[in-house]
């Protein structure tokens, strides 16, 4: 384990999709896992493929939610790009909507 902590930095979108959940528990559950994400960030979670290669993905509040990040080891720095429902086969499951968001250039 390292020593080095990361600052955890959320983009404009994620922060949205946040705020879209109306459940405040699970908001304060999301933001407790993404907290986690401060030591070893490339040890949580998996990397992903495909249109979202360079993207990792962790499971958060009883493997519903995914959050959706990137690790910038040179300035020591964790980006929340997305996060919410993973809906298999759904225009709504998160990892859709992170492809539609990097077609539009609004990922992180």
């Amino acid at each position: 384990m390292t020593d080095r902590s990361y600052a955890v930095l959320w983009t404009r979108e994620a922060k949205s999709l946040l705020a879209t959940i109306t459940d405040r528990r699970v908001q304060a559950l999301l933001l407790t896992r993404v907290d986690e994400l401060a030591k070893d960030p490339e040890k949580q979670g998996k990397p992903l493929l495909g249109d979202l290669a360079g993207y990792r993905s962790i499971r958060a509040v009883g493997q519903r939610y995914r959050v959706l990040y990137k690790v910038e080891r040179s300035r020591v720095i964790v980006i929340v790009v997305a996060l919410g429902l993973r809906r298999a086969r759904s225009g709504k499951d998160i990892y859709a909507l992170a492809q539609k968001l990097l077609r539009l250039r609004l990922l992180g």
